[in-house]
């Protein structure tokens, strides 16, 4: 393969340049008092506007060429798979470490060396997170107390900060219900435009984005459901690429007779399920929707995917597409369906479904944008929440646990003879820029904040953060401020492996195409 040599050294400045570019676009939206980013779409959907400051939806939109700030896209799109929130933190810490390291590398310090001493950073700093962890999973109250401020303080630099104290209730109440299962495809989320969102709630049961068919029974008790995924649209000839010579109208009738008949029969092979809820992914047509009206079965049509497989999951049945072995389909029940009016559309609302933990959660807004990023914002609630629930353990939130961090890799450092001790020292800067960042982002002095929390830390007073509320150092446990053990952990982890991976890099390699010789292929 002949390889086109474009070296690029990774600490120059081009490359820095590219980096802290990337994190810059996602520093201002750290913190409580963040700003948020508008989108703009280009290309199929032109003009088309997102407003978020999720890290992850950010990155995920603009477009990256430099290889080492497409890694650090990378790790936000991971933090937000893994656990859902600190997917801003972790670009923001990962880039500190890398702007540190090159500081240390033009005071002739090798890389390899570099990564050594963060490696012993990293092991002292969740050392120092662990320690600090306070498990309360064996109190429910007190674990409820917990989630409730995880949620609180999630939702405090999102869109939903206004409200945070609803929503929050809102995402434990939902969580709780899971009952420790963690399956978010439990939790349907629903955005209607209108009202506001203070007129968001909880629904406890699963809601369908549907209508009712023509003439049939709009509340049934004591659901059998069939869930399928099944042409209903052969009452009309549809004869794809043919001709048909017929010698008059009466044969096509006939045909058309045909076809009817076949309908009927599939029809027929359906309600010998002992169904009274037939719900179908494809259209129904009017002819087998009039035969189910006959035999008073509900029909629901063209279920969108997601929706009719969740419908699946809660209610215990199984999505069907062949009826003629009734005995093997697994069927669907729950208490009572019925029609509901949201906004003003109709919808279905399942009641008492098989999967008792199922609940939807109807968000209301004024515009599209809106409802979109304070589905995002719940979404981050609910992840960093079903997590919590696994992982029980949660630190304090506000700068408190990077300062604490940052205080164990110091101590640590001042134990290690020779150069890693420089760079775990710059490790410790690295994350004291989080707190800093966060006040700075509030429009505080972050230099007088930060010396004051470092100083409160330093006497002992483990449990200090900021408060952007007040604009002071406090206590994180008065205050309230908790965060999961779970996402700050992970946030610590990424971001090392990802300045370690960018680290170890000295040049950029780009692969020229392939060249294709003419006596290829004629072998």
């Amino acid at each position: 393969m002949a390889l086109a040599l474009n070296p690029v050294q990774i600490m120059k400045a081009e490359a820095e340049e590219e980096r802290s570019e990337t994190a810059h676009l996602v520093r201002s939206t750290l913190g409580p008092r963040g700003m948020d980013k508008i989108l703009v779409a280009m290309g199929r959907n032109e003009g088309q506007i997102e407003v978020t400051n999720d890290g992850a939806t950010i990155l995920r939109n603009i477009g990256v060429d430099n290889p080492a700030a497409k890694i650090l896209v990378d790790i936000s799109k991971t933090q937000d798979d893994e656990v859902g929130d600190g997917t801003t933190s972790v670009v923001v810490l990962a880039s500190e470490l890398l702007r540190e390291a090159e500081k240390l590398v033009s005071m002739r310090l090798h890389p390899q060396t570099i990564i050594a001493g963060y490696r012993k950073a990293t092991d002292a700093a969740r050392e120092a997170l662990t320690a600090a962890a306070k498990d309360n999973s064996s109190d429910p109250q007190a674990f409820r107390e917990d989630l409730m401020r995880i949620a609180k303080t999630t939702l405090s630099s999102k869109i939903l900060a206004q409200h945070k104290d609803f929503f929050a209730q809102l995402a434990v109440d939902a969580v709780l219900r899971l009952k420790g299962s963690g399956n978010l495809d439990a939790i349907q989320v629903i955005k209607k435009t209108g009202g506001t969102l203070r007129d968001s709630f909880l629904d406890e049961g699963f809601i369908l984005e549907k209508k009712i068919g023509v003439n049939q029974p709009k509340r049934i008790e004591k659901a059998r459901i069939l869930v399928a995924n099944t042409p209903m649209d052969t009452d009309k000839i549809k004869v794809f690429g043919s001709k048909i010579s017929v010698d008059s109208t009466a044969k096509v009738a006939e045909l058309e007779l045909a076809e009817k008949e076949k309908m009927k029969a599939k029809v027929q092979r359906i309600l010998k399920h002992d169904i009274n809820v037939f719900i179908n992914r494809q259209l129904i047509y009017n002819y087998p929707e009039q035969l189910f009206a006959d035999a008073g079965v509900m029909a629901i049509e063209h279920a969108d995917f997601a929706g009719i497989e969740r419908l699946a999951l809660v209610t215990g049945g199984e999505i069907a597409s062949t009826f003629d072995s009734p005995e093997l389909v697994n069927l669907g029940t729950c208490d009572l369906i019925e029609e509901c009016i949201i906004g003003e559309d109709r919808m279905i609302r399942f009641s008492g479904v098989k999967m008792g933990e199922a609940c939807t959660v109807v968000l209301r807004g004024a515009t599209t944008q809106i409802l979109e990023e304070a589905e995002r914002s719940l979404h981050d609630a609910l992840c960093v929440l079903t997590q919590t629930v696994k992982e029980t353990r949660v630190v304090y939130g506000g700068g408190c646990s990077e300062t604490l961090m940052a205080k164990a890799v110091q101590e640590a450092a001042s134990q290690v003879p020779g150069k890693e001790a420089l760079a775990m020292e710059s490790y410790a800067k690295a994350l004291l820029m989080i707190p800093s960042i966060i006040s700075d982002n509030a429009g505080y002095d972050s230099a007088q904040l930060l010396s004051e929390l470092k100083a409160g830390h330093a006497q002992g007073h483990s449990t200090l953060g900021l408060d952007m509320e007040e604009g002071c150092v406090d206590c994180m446990v008065k205050v309230g401020i908790t965060e999961s053990f779970q996402v700050k952990r992970q946030v610590v982890i990424s971001a090392a492996e990802a300045a370690e991976m960018i680290l170890r890099v000295d040049d950029i390699l780009k692969a020229a195409p392939r060249q294709r010789s003419h006596d290829q292929g004629h072998c």
